[in-house]
């Protein structure tokens, strides 16, 4: 097999204006605010000092979790117009579609689904029997997390009751959301001295629009999504890391040893599945088919199909301290790799790229 890309509610939330410029993974402006409170190693209403510990590839939860891009980047996308609506088999199950990365973006997320015939131009499901999976992150950089929480929870209501559903992941952005608003800056070890949620949350795009409107019912549902899914022989992940062997050899025992983590609400126990979670680039490089292959064997499937890591990080066009020109990127649609085995889903919706939504299989 090839390795390459393939093309390709209600909850209005206010119009906000699109940039075609890279901006969300910098540091909110508000992060250098004075704060109420004092992170590890400063006063109250400093800024926290840059850290100089030294992190494994792909793992900076205490720092921003990507590298900084240049403001001159962009990433230009083109994507071929698809019909609608989707068509019904007879009997029997829907297609099966699959989302990446929605980080917010709320009004990109319903045009996406409009564009699949998904929903309809009052943002109801209207695609029947489908099946539509979010691999998580909801929340953070874009201006309307709670907005798209609203939406995934609504559709998944009305899939239902249409035969078809539409389910979530667990992302690592709804672990950072959840102790932040759990755990605030309760001190955590984080591997490289103490840390708080909320400042990795900050520091990650947190949201203070969605912080202000977080509810009871949003925490619970973000608390109860599973981990990983295999559906038609797709192993169904957010994170592109192998961590998730670490809490348990079948997807019933992950899903279970996480929400469990969860219940118990042991600052250490969240931060630290919050650390495995934010884990990168697995699949990437050299090793990477051993890698997926280690989920695939364990967990079942043929194919990895999963969000977390932007395709232009993925492909090495992007947040290279090599070269002045600006880089530049065409996102048509999913990124496979690793021997065909892995297919990646997050097209860079906050760098000013694509929120990807996609029918499974590929037709390779």
């Amino acid at each position: 097999m090839v390795e390459g890309s393939m093309t390709q509610g209600a909850g209005q939330g206010p119009e906000v204006e699109r940039t075609a410029t890279v901006r969300d993974f910098r540091v909110p402006a508000y992060v250098h605010e004075t704060a109420p409170y004092a992170a590890p190693g400063t006063h109250a209403g400093e800024a926290a000092p840059p850290s100089e510990e030294t992190y494994p590839e792909g793992y900076t939860p205490t720092q921003r979790d990507l590298p900084v891009i240049r403001r001159g980047d962009t990433v230009q996308v083109t994507v071929d117009p698809e019909p609608a609506p989707v068509a019904q088999p007879a009997t029997g199950q829907g297609p099966l579609f699959v989302v990446g990365d929605v980080h917010g973006y709320l009004d990109q997320l319903v045009a996406a689904l409009q564009e699949k015939g998904l929903i309809d131009d009052a943002g109801q499901w209207c695609a029947g029997t489908s099946r539509l999976w979010f691999l998580g992150d909801f929340t953070d950089r874009g201006p309307d997390g709670i907005g798209v929480i609203d939406l995934v929870m609504r559709l998944s209501a009305e899939a239902a009751a249409a035969g078809g559903y539409c389910k979530a992941l667990m992302g690592n952005h709804e672990l950072l959301l959840l102790g932040a608003k759990r755990f605030g800056d309760t001190p955590v070890n984080s591997g490289a001295g103490t840390a708080t949620f909320q400042a990795a949350w900050l520091l990650n795009g947190g949201q203070k629009t969605d912080m202000d409107r977080l509810q009871d019912h949003h925490l619970q549902w973000m608390a109860r999504l599973d981990a990983l899914e295999e559906v038609d022989d797709h192993l169904l992940v957010h994170s592109d890391t192998t961590t998730y062997l670490d809490y348990g050899r079948s997807i019933e025992e992950v899903n279970d040893t996480v929400r469990e983590t969860l219940t118990r609400n042991d600052a250490e126990e969240v931060w630290d599945l919050f650390r495995k979670f934010t884990k990168r680039f697995s699949f990437r490089d050299e090793g990477g088919a051993d890698a997926v292959r280690s989920l695939l064997d364990t967990y079942g499937g043929t194919r990895i199909v999963h969000g977390h890591s932007p395709i232009p990080y993925l492909l090495g066009e992007v947040g290279s301290e090599d070269g002045e020109d600006d880089t530049r990127t065409a996102v048509e649609g999913p990124h496979v790799y690793a021997d065909g085995l892995a297919i990646a889903m997050d097209g860079g919706v906050t760098m000013a790229g694509k929120l990807l939504v996609q029918q499974l299989p590929l037709d390779d």
